[in-house]
């Protein structure tokens, strides 16, 4: 069983739908694997957990 693991912010229940969704039917096109087989885990973190530049993203959105 394929897994496909994901980090990001947090998001709506909708968006996260949509993300599985996209994640899932890319992997299966590319490797030829049946949508069934796969598994995707979202990790949602804070803006305060995340950083790009020295800076959390929470400061960087404002």
């Amino acid at each position: 069983m394929p897994v496909i693991q994901i980090d990001a912010g947090t998001m709506s229940r909708e968006k996260k739908a949509e993300l599985i969704k996209n994640l899932t039917d890319a992997a299966s096109s590319t490797l030829n694997i049946p949508v069934q087989a796969f598994t995707v885990l979202i990790r949602e973190n804070s803006m305060d957990n995340i950083g790009s530049g020295g800076k959390p993203l929470s400061e960087l959105h404002k």
